[in-house]
């Protein structure tokens, strides 16, 4: 045979489950989009097409809508391992399944006032407004003995108005750019953290505290970092991570910056004194890095867009 098979896998993507948990009159909501993805022993299906070893792509999707009623929705990460579980111990063909969830979420609608000619304010327990600020996100990868957890967010919009330098750097002939010695500091989170829980002798991680103190943690060191660089102000966003999170040992940032220049006022006999930008979309300069517990091996991609 002149070929052989190399690495593959199959699934089904972007199965979206709203899972609505109702508490007498107070609801919660918890809405994913939930990628399957399964490999094994699939050679055959692959050389002469025989679907003995395959579980539909079907299979897959109703299995997700079924454990959200089963095991309900705690967490992305714990319903990730629910199922990346039942796809590796349920088919003996599977030796490895990677469960890619985004998460969206949802804030509750506050009424007006408790006099509401309507229902009145103590009642509205079940109206949400989708929050913009960032998508969550996580990967389960299990091969029947290891977990894998990475997890993270995107699209989180964050901005310094002052407190931010740029200056000292290298300049040659197609230099144009001025030094800055006050400036506006924005970029556009994405981040992934890998958590050292792998095997299920480990206490498993409270996900849904360690998400919060976690965006917490890089907020803070986001706003309270004085900036001579924005790869600066990215290590200190990791770094404050890895010392407050035990449950984390790699931390991998990619931060576009989103530049604010200087609108030049000066025909129009202005003086601009750091009040008056250009936000420019594009191009813009992409800062990217990996922070690690000390002693602890890269497993995060560097390249985010394939995680």
């Amino acid at each position: 045979m002149p070929t052989i098979l190399g690495q593959n896998q199959y699934g089904k993507a972007e199965n979206r489950v709203v899972k609505i948990t109702r508490d007498g009159a107070t609801h919660h909501i918890k809405d994913l989009n939930v990628s399957v993805s399964l490999s094994g022993d699939m050679e055959e299906v692959h050389y002469s097409g025989s679907n003995a070893n395959v579980l539909p792509t079907d299979t897959t999707k109703n299995t997700v809508y079924a454990f959200a009623k089963e095991h309900g929705i705690e967490s992305a990460e714990q319903f990730g391992i629910h199922l990346a579980r039942h796809f590796v111990t349920s088919q003996e063909p599977i030796k490895t399944a990677r469960i890619r969830i985004e998460e969206y979420a949802w804030e509750r609608i506050e009424a007006a006032d408790a006099n509401s000619r309507f229902i009145g304010a103590d009642e509205v327990k079940h109206s949400f407004v989708r929050q913009g600020q960032e998508t969550r996100l996580t990967q389960i990868t299990y091969d029947g003995e290891r977990w894998e957890v990475i997890s993270g967010l995107k699209d989180l919009v964050v901005m310094n108005s002052t407190n931010s330098e740029f200056w000292g750097y290298v300049k040659d002939k197609y230099t144009t750019l001025k030094e800055a010695y006050d400036r506006i500091l924005a970029t556009q989170v994405s981040g992934r953290w890998r958590f050292n829980w792998t095997d299920d002798d480990q206490r498993m991680p409270n996900w849904e505290k360690s998400y919060e103190q976690t965006k917490k943690h890089m907020l803070q060191a986001f706003a309270e970092t004085y900036s001579l660089s924005l790869q600066q102000t990215l290590y200190q966003m990791g770094s404050r991570i890895i010392e407050n999170r035990g449950e984390i040992d790699e931390v991998r940032f990619s931060l576009p910056n989103k530049h604010h220049f200087l609108v030049d006022l000066e025909p129009f006999g202005l003086k601009n004194d750091n009040e008056v930008y250009f936000a420019a979309d594009r191009p813009y300069g992409l800062i990217e890095a990996t922070i690690l517990r000390d002693g602890c091996e890269p497993r995060i991609p560097v390249d985010l867009t394939n995680l």
